[in-house]
This record gives C-alpha cells, sequence and structure tokens, in this order.
C-alpha cells in the first residue's frame, strides 16, 4: 500500500485502510474504489494522507497497534462525557462525575492490553479520521502516545491506569470555555487566549475532587502545558516541579497537535514535527523524554512516497527501529520518474551519503504506468 497526500490521489484508485468518522465508525471502507467526489469529501473532512492499493507494495502493510474496537470506544466515552460536562455548565449548583473514572478505567484496559501486545512496536496514528471533533480524536491519541511511552519506561500497569487517565482528560477543562473561543478559525485575542488558557485550571477543578479520578490524573490537566524552563502555564513552574507524568502528556500533547490539521493551519509530518521538539529540547521539553519518544514513532510513515537526495522516488517500505530516520526505501521509479519493471530496496542505514529530500514528490504520467498500477502525480 501506499500512504499518499489526498491532493496527489487520483479518481479510480482504491482505499487501502479504513476511514472512520468522529464517533470512531467506518465512514469510507477497505477497498472502496475513490471518485473526484469522494476526494474533495476528505479533504474538506480535514484528511491529508490516505492508504492506497497497489500492486508493487501490497506486501507493505501498517499494522495497527489499537484495534478499531479500542479507538471507536475511547472516541465515544470521550464525547459523551465532553458533551455531558459541557450540558452541565448551564445548572446551578455542583455537579458530580461519578462515573468517569470508572467508565474511561476500561478504556485504559482495552488501550494498555492493545499496545502491550505491540511492545518495542513503532507507533504511527494515521490521520485516517474525519476531524469533526478534534478535540475528541486528539485526546484519545494524547493516550495512546502516553501510554506507550509508559510502557517503554517501565511504569507499573497502576502507573500506566494513572498516565493514561491523565492524558485521556487532559482537555477536558476545554468544555468550560466558550465554543466560539474554542472553535475560532483565526488567531485569538489576547483576552481570547487568556480565556483558553484557563481550561487548564478548569480541567483540575473537574478532576481533583472526583473519587475514582487518581490526584495526579487531575494534575496532568493542570500542569500539561507547563515547560520545564517555566514559559508555560497556568503558573510557570519549571524543571522538576512539573510532574513527570504531565511532562509526558505535554510533550505528545504537542506532538498529536502539530501533526493533526486545523482550520488555521496544515499538519506538520512527524519528522517536521519531531524536529520541532527537538528545537524546544531542554529547555521547552525533556531532552531525555525526546529521545524516548523519537526512538517509538515512526517518524517516516510505512508506505509514505519520498524523492531521495539521488533524484530516485519511492516508498518507505520498512522501518528502523534503531535509526528511525534511516527507514528502507523501496524505489519505484528512478531519476528521471521512469517507472522501474522491477523495483529494488536501499537501507539507508548502511547507505549514508543517500537521504531523504522530499514526501510525497512522485511525478509520472499515467502512460508510463502499468494498467494495475495507480498514477502517482
Amino acid at each position: 500500500m501506499l500512504f499518499m497526500p489526498i491532493n496527489m490521489c487520483q479518481p479510480g484508485m482504491r482505499l487501502a485502510k479504513n476511514i472512520y468518522n468522529d464517533d470512531g465508525m467506518v465512514l469510507l471502507a477497505v477497498n472502496v474504489e475513490l471518485t473526484q467526489r469522494l476526494l474533495d469529501r476528505l479533504f474538506s473532512y480535514g484528511i491529508d494522507y490516505i492508504y492506497i492499493e497497489d500492486a508493487r507494495t501490497n506486501d507493505i502493510i501498517q499494522e495497527d497497534v489499537i484495534q478499531d474496537e479500542t479507538r471507536s470506544k475511547a472516541v465515544i466515552e470521550i464525547r459523551n462525557t465532553f458533551k455531558k460536562v459541557m450540558e452541565d455548565s448551564n445548572k446551578r449548583g455542583a455537579v458530580n462525575y461519578y462515573d468517569i473514572g470508572r467508565n474511561f478505567r476500561n478504556v485504559m484496559k482495552m488501550i494498555i492490553d492493545d499496545l502491550s501486545a505491540h511492545e518495542g512496536a513503532m507507533v504511527m496514528l494515521n490521520n485516517m479520521n474525519v476531524k469533526d471533533n478534534y478535540l475528541f480524536q486528539h485526546s484519545v491519541n494524547v493516550s495512546i502516545y502516553a501510554i506507550m511511552l509508559g510502557i517503554s519506561y517501565g511504569y507499573s500497569r497502576d502507573k500506566l491506569e494513572t498516565l493514561g487517565l491523565g492524558a485521556l482528560l487532559h482537555d477536558i477543562g476545554k468544555t468550560k470555555v466558550p465554543l466560539g473561543i474554542l472553535r475560532k478559525p483565526s488567531q485569538l485575542t489576547p483576552d481570547e487566549f487568556k480565556e483558553m488558557k484557563n481550561h487548564t485550571t478548569y480541567g483540575f477543578n473537574l478532576l481533583k475532587d472526583e473519587p475514582n479520578i487518581p490526584l495526579l490524573s487531575a494534575h496532568c490537566a493542570l500542569q500539561h502545558h507547563e515547560r520545564i524552563n517555566g514559559s508555560g502555564y497556568p503558573r510557570g513552574i519549571q524543571g522538576g516541579e512539573i510532574n513527570e507524568f504531565a511532562r509526558w502528556i505535554g510533550l505528545v500533547d504537542s506532538y498529536d497537535a502539530m501533526t493533526t490539521t486545523r482550520v488555521y493551519r496544515r499538519p506538520l509530518l512527524p519528522h517536521e514535527a519531531m524536529e520541532q521538539l527537538f528545537a524546544g529540547s531542554g529547555t521547552m521539553y525533556d531532552q531525555s523524554q525526546i529521545a524516548l519518544f523519537r526512538d517509538k514513532i515512526a517518524i517516516y510513515p510505512l508506505g509514505i512516497t519520498v524523492r531521495l537526495n539521488t533524484g530516485e522516488y519511492g516508498i518507505v517500505s520498512k522501518l528502523n527501529m534503531t535509526v528511525p530516520h534511516r527507514p528502507t526505501i523501496r524505489v519505484l521509479q528512478d531519476e528521471a520518474g521512469t517507472v522501474l519493471k522491477e523495483p529494488y530496496e536501499i537501507d539507508l542505514s548502511s547507505k549514508l551519503s543517500i537521504l531523504i529530500s522530499e514526501i510525497g514528490e512522485i511525478k509520472v504520467s499515467e502512460s508510463e504506468l502499468d494498467s494495475s498500477m495507480p498514477t502517482l502525480l
């Protein structure tokens, strides 16, 4: 399969992986033939990359570390909880949420079990979900990344649940932010940004007294925007004053935000977002935490189309656990753009002079491709 930018796909190509709506349900199923109308709709939904069937790369399969059932249940639980909190905002008096911890512990068990079954695998959360409700998908993604890191770091099951709950609910305070601010498509005014920053305190106040939510999870909601140099909010604390779980969550929260489509900007590719994180190493984020995260993330996703500095075109065919930025490339076209009858592979970890120079840049004419192959523009 190929992992291609939506604007490079053509009618007649077939989908190689399911696309989901914000309820976690299948919107477009595998093997659907794409039309221009479907491609336009996917683009309008904020989906930037999709998996496409390709005869030359049928052996390249991206294994999901999270089962569809797990993600669907997590998204639905987040959606129902957040919507209930929003509705309760208009009620007078104190409102309790005794079920939050109990319901989400079941979700945590499913996520931890899924990730534990793939311990050692590199994680790539694809962008094949409708972004009607960014907040729900983002919360689930952050919890998956955080738990994956917690497993790699050696946390106990209890600590993984506490970390996972903090990650899944880190943005629950946004339910108290006016929708006009939360969904504003342009830059916030200083007053609006001040209100947006209050979501950390709102979240802490929502969670701190709930009997089924660990206090440390509530502190994750409060501290996930704090930075180790003291430049964060709401209190401007620094270094060891920020609890370790909140530092993990702050890191992956930034990464997922950067790699997800927003109304005001395009998403960064994984390697671009990782560069941004390393730019803040030692000031914004803990260097050792970034290093571990880098080693667990597929910086160049499996199946993504690339151009090498040699001029050759191909796709990422194998990930490299030891050197994530040096994957194996299956070359499909030579430097002139001519389709190769016999593709070959280059292991970048052993060919240090060869580099990935561009992403998603395969360009050939339809007449050059075999009828069994999709046209790559």
